[in-house]
């Protein structure tokens, strides 16, 4: 398939499969933090705007919930059939963490969904928030587990060698490895604004069709003061992580950076340029000089370790991450300038008719999922040629599958997720174009004596919109 190995294919059919998945927890994450503040803001103020959002966004949630279940279940069978290896050396540490993460996040979160989703009815209202903000914290202990695992790979300590195989000695020092810290922030901080702007998106389509009721404002409102306030945050976050990136995996940031050598004092900033691996230098670069240095070691002429330090078989390949960590970084920034522009409009009393601001915030709706992805990029091909850094190359963790195998279930898993996930992603954008007070009032037409089998129970039939 266009010339491409097995273990290409392989790598390519992993990152297509994660993609997909990891918008569907980011948007888990994000709403269900929400929806229990909703909630809480409810139970404390009395106002039923509240409570509408809260009942709206919790079909929207239960469409987006379900269809992260589904997508994850792919990737655990993944590691099986085409990282056999992997599992077979470095399961002994990844496999207890995913564990962890079942008998800790799944479970709380299937012991409580049902009540969050369909007992509004049938539970007290404290009660009920009690079962929403376990919700929530369900799918931040998930997250905290799959980071550690991946940050273990990334920066892994607590271990040693033995036959080839990786055993752990050291359990405390697995879970709160090197980079485990920066990571969790980092990711749950997009997922907040991931959601955040999903939600303005949705408050600034409905303003801009003239929709001004109490509950859209209510959203638009909350969501460019969450951006605001997190948008700043991130950066810091981002800068720490990189930081500690260069700390450990001092390969990863020259990559990104488009840093071959050290011929100079001083590491300008790259802003534009081609990585080019064969010829081992970055072409038609446009470059600041010294501004490297001061984001990287915080001083005016501090170096770093360049491409060319490294064996050229130890290199991530610079043309990709290069250009993923600055759509990353440059979606980061129009985040900040969103939260600001829309800071300017509430003090000027038009945040809710000035429609450069609801375009822009229509227009940044999927930048939170993008920014995500790119950075998932940068991170996950930066460590290459490493699937757990320094102690297994990703050539001797692919099980031993042909090219044709490999074509063929990569085709399979296109033209399945496409049709699956993307009726879902349809549905629920759907679902957000309706006003909350079409979606927040549905009674679901059941019975009392039913029980809803599923998350998607949750949200209307099609029929009904």
């Amino acid at each position: 398939m266009f010339g491409l190995s097995a273990l290409e294919l392989a790598r390519i059919q992993f990152g297509f499969t994660v993609s997909f998945h990891i918008i569907f927890p980011a948007i888990t994450i994000g709403l269900a933090s929400y929806m229990t503040f909703l909630e809480a803001l409810w139970l404390w103020k009395k106002d039923p705007v509240y409570l509408q959002l809260c009942r709206y966004w919790s079909q929207i949630f239960a469409v987006n919930f379900a269809m992260g279940v589904v997508s994850g279940l792919v990737m655990a069978y993944e590691f099986g059939t085409n990282w056999s290896y992997f599992s077979a050396r470095a399961g002994t540490v990844t496999g207890p963490l995913l564990t962890y993460e079942v008998l800790t996040a799944f479970f709380l979160e299937a012991g409580f969904l049902g009540v969050a989703l369909f007992g509004w009815d049938k539970v007290g209202k404290g009660l009920h928030l009690f079962a929403t903000a376990m919700v929530a914290l369900g799918t931040l202990i998930s997250a905290t587990w799959i980071l550690v695992s991946n940050s273990w790979m990334q920066t892994p300590v607590g271990y040693r060698i033995v036959d080839g195989r990786v055993i752990p000695v050291d359990w405390l020092q697995i879970v709160f490895n090197p980079s485990v810290p920066y990571r969790f922030t980092h990711m749950v901080l997009a997922a907040f604004l991931a959601t955040a702007l999903f939600v303005g998106a949705t408050a600034a389509w409905h303003l801009l069709r003239g929709e001004r009721t109490p509950a859209v404002k209510r959203m638009m409102s909350m969501a460019m003061w969450m951006i605001l306030i997190v948008a700043p945050i991130q950066i810091e976050a981002g800068d720490q992580h990189g930081l500690n990136t260069l700390e450990h995996q001092p390969a990863k940031i020259a990559a990104i950076e488009g840093h071959w050598d050290n011929d100079e004092d001083q590491v300008p900033l790259i802003l534009f340029g081609l990585p080019d691996m064969a010829a081992e230098k970055t072409r038609y670069q446009i470059a600041v000089p010294h501004v490297g240095s001061l984001i990287l070691t915080h001083s005016w002429n501090g170096k770093i370790p360049a491409l060319k330090d490294f064996p050229a078989e130890d290199r991530p390949n610079s043309t990709i991450v290069f250009w993923t960590f600055r759509v990353m970084v440059g979606l980061g920034v129009a985040m900040l300038l969103l939260g600001v522009v829309a800071a300017f409009a509430r003090w000027r009393g038009r945040l809710y008719d000035f429609r450069p601001l609801l375009t822009f915030a229509l227009v940044m709706g999927p930048a939170g999922l993008i920014a995500i992805l790119a950075g998932w990029f940068t991170t996950e091909i930066g460590r290459q040629p490493w699937v757990v850094y320094g102690v297994l190359r990703t050539r001797d963790a692919v099980s031993n599958h042909s090219v044709p195998v490999l074509t063929a279930s990569l085709l399979t898993f296109v033209v399945l997720y496409v049709c699956i996930f993307g009726t879902g992603v349809l549905y629920m954008l759907r679902l957000a174009t309706k006003p909350p007070e079409a979606l927040s009032g549905h009674d679901h037409d059941l019975r009392p004596d039913e029980r809803p089998a599923r998350p998607m129970s949750a949200a209307p039939n099609l029929g009904d919109l």
